[in-house]
């Protein structure tokens, strides 16, 4: 595979990197694990110290990384800004709370004092990521935050389209003063992921990623017995009950389905309005997406993205070309985006049958399902009947309907008046075919860490 910068406005490739050889791929874990060795004895202030440092070093110069991230994948300036910041705020987090959430827990047993049955919290050891290209700095330290509190060491596989986003996160994290193979990029190679996740210094292995990645990775995981977290597709549903704010929902639907221009786990995919409010919905929405604008991602006044690659373009297509095969109509709204870069007509599709492949597609564009529903209860049927469980997002404005609802959604997230979001401080995960483990707060912090049960008997004790 080819590990290359390929700037999907215009096409160019910017600069191309070597696959790692066996021998280099080897060498790199042996530096993670030195480095796990160390930094495990290192007090909890120190690894604090080094997080402080990066997020320093993020908010010294924002838009030089967003940069970056806008060259390799297109993101719109602003949003690669607003991810540069959202990880300053990560590893803001683990800098205040860390130390906290890996502290022992005490508990209650029978013949023991209140401190003499403990768990203590212990890194596994060196952790293989591997890492998506839709939020390059965001997945990256989503990951090493927490798991360099916790005091283990990164091995990174990042996406092959977005190397140099690689290789800052490496750089920042020396630059904070981790040492050296603390977080180790490598530009493996599909056929040589099989050699990482079987070398024995490596404990656990965490991917986001598609479906069929995270089901060939944890196979490996299994098969070597270490520890697995996966954060696969989604396929959200956005319902808009009938007593919903409607023009307010058709503006969170525009943003929760176009940002990073619709390439996200946690987009707004499937929005189910219920039939009451249907035809006010769509013409709101369709007003709001026809107005953004499709150009130059570095240009502040672009509102629409070009998507990641031409074979993300192209792909694209290919799945609304079968949805359409299969009986929905396809509705191309706004002005034509520009015929340079990668860029995907905003496309509605109405008219989608459970029979149609669609129905339980993920589509990572600017194209919207929409659906009509009855009634509240067939908005829950429709909307669980995915193979993904990701995230969701409810409107009415009866917060208790609402929760009601959120109740009944079989997804690891439910956001009620807004898409499913990206925080810093809220854990993130699903269910289903979406995956499992979380990511963020103690939940990210303690996936990959030893429980250790320590007790204490008195010295006079008995059985």
């Amino acid at each position: 595979m080819a590990f290359a910068t390929t700037n999907p406005y215009t096409g160019e490739t910017v600069k191309t990197f070597e696959e790692a050889t066996p021998a280099q791929i080897d060498a790199a874990v042996g530096r993670a694990h030195a480095a796990f060795l160390r930094w495990r004895e290192t007090s909890f202030e120190q690894r604090a110290q080094v997080l402080r440092r990066a997020a320093e070093l993020l908010r010294a110069k924002p838009r030089e990384f967003a940069q970056i991230l806008t060259l390799e994948m297109g993101k719109l300036i602003g949003e690669a800004e607003a991810e540069v910041e959202l990880c300053a705020k990560i590893l803001d987090y683990y800098v205040q709370h860390g130390a906290k959430a890996m502290g022992p827990r005490y508990l209650p047993a029978e013949g023991f004092g209140e401190t003499d049955v403990q768990l203590v919290k212990e890194p596994l050891g060196v952790l293989f990521a591997v890492e998506p290209w839709n939020f390059p700095f965001y997945q990256v330290i989503r990951i090493t935050a927490p798991q360099a509190t916790a005091g283990n060491a990164i091995v990174l596989k990042h996406a092959a389209n977005v190397p140099q986003s690689a290789l800052a996160m490496e750089q920042l994290f020396r630059d904070a003063g981790a040492p050296d193979g603390l977080l180790t990029n490598l530009f493996v190679s599909h056929d040589n992921v099989e050699r990482v996740v079987a070398d024995p210094r490596v404990r656990g292995v965490a991917l986001t990623g598609s479906e069929r990645a995270g089901s060939a990775v944890a196979a490996l995981a299994g098969k070597y017995m270490k520890k697995s977290t996966l954060e696969l597709g989604g396929a959200d549903a956005f319902i808009v009950l009938s007593d919903a704010d409607v023009a307010q929902a058709a503006k969170w639907a525009v943003f929760g389905r176009h940002w990073n221009a619709g390439q996200v786990c946690v987009s707004s995919k499937r929005i189910i309005v219920e039939a009451p409010v249907y035809e006010q919905f769509l013409e709101h929405y369709r007003a709001g997406v026809a107005a953004l604008r499709a150009g130059d991602p570095m240009d502040p006044a672009t509102t629409l993205a070009p998507l990641s690659s031409q074979g993300a373009r192209d792909g694209l297509a290919r799945q609304v070309e079968e949805a359409i095969a299969n009986g929905a109509k396809a509705e191309t709204l706004g002005a034509p985006v520009p015929e340079q870069g990668a860029f995907y007509q905003p496309t509605l599709l109405t008219g989608i049958t459970a029979d149609n492949p669609a129905y339980r597609t993920e589509f990572f564009g600017p194209v919207s399902q929409v659906y009509r529903v009855a009634d509240e209860d067939a908005a829950i049927e429709l909307a669980n009947d995915s193979p993904y469980g990701l995230g969701g997002s409810v409107f009415s404005q009866d917060t208790d309907r609402a929760k009601r609802v959120a109740a009944r959604l079989e997804t690891g997230m439910v956001y009620i008046n807004q898409p499913t979001g990206v925080k810093a401080d809220i854990p993130f995960g699903g269910v289903k075919n979406s995956g499992y483990g979380h990511e963020l707060i103690d939940l990210g912090l303690t996936e990959f860490v030893n429980e250790k049960v320590v007790v204490v008997t008195d010295i006079n004790g008995s059985f």
